[in-house]
């Protein structure tokens, strides 16, 4: 195993893990979603809490604001933060809803490989809104991306448990 060279080569590296390799903390995002079908995607299983469909829709919307402010963009909310899943195209809107994210991340990931190690340093906005995540450097709104994906991928991991007894013909591992 090499060691990163860098600062920037570790997030990069961390960037990359989180999403599909082995982050040091566990599971990464495409191993969590591996054998999640679009009915258990869709399961609202904590009342007015979210399912990993939404969860996942989220994490999308977030990871491409994230790439286009590392590009140098205005930051802005995403168009829609929670975005309701297409439930009626099942399998198929499922499968679509996992390789938007995994685009979205491809995409991301090409963002910061074009930076320099400067940029990290590079301020997006000068005032600080912690709703819209302004007043940071692009290096801490990645390792916050970094650690939003966490999080989220750890209720992901909850919810795919939770789903899992209440579905008949499951078979535990």
């Amino acid at each position: 195993m090499s060691r990163p060279k860098s600062d920037f080569d570790a997030l990069r590296e961390d960037l990359h893990k989180v999403y599909d390799g082995d982050p040091w903390h566990g599971s990464s995002i495409t191993a969590v979603l591996k054998g999640v079908d679009a009915d258990a995607a869709a399961v609202r299983n904590i009342p007015r809490g979210h399912t990993i469909w939404e969860i996942v829709l989220h994490m999308t919307a977030w990871t491409h604001e994230v790439a286009s402010r590392v590009r140098g963009a205005a930051p802005k909310s995403p168009p829609e933060d929670w975005p309701t899943p297409e439930l009626a195209g099942g399998e198929a809107a499922w499968r679509s809803a996992q390789e938007d994210l995994a685009a979205a991340q491809k995409d991301l990931e090409s963002a910061v490989d074009s930076l320099n190690p400067d940029d990290l340093l590079r301020w997006i906005a000068d005032q600080r809104d912690p709703s819209l995540g302004t007043g940071l450097t692009v290096g801490t709104l990645i390792r916050g991306l970094l650690q939003h994906h966490t999080y989220h991928e750890g209720q992901i991991a909850l919810l795919k448990r939770a789903v899992d007894p209440f579905r008949p013909g499951r078979r535990r591992a």
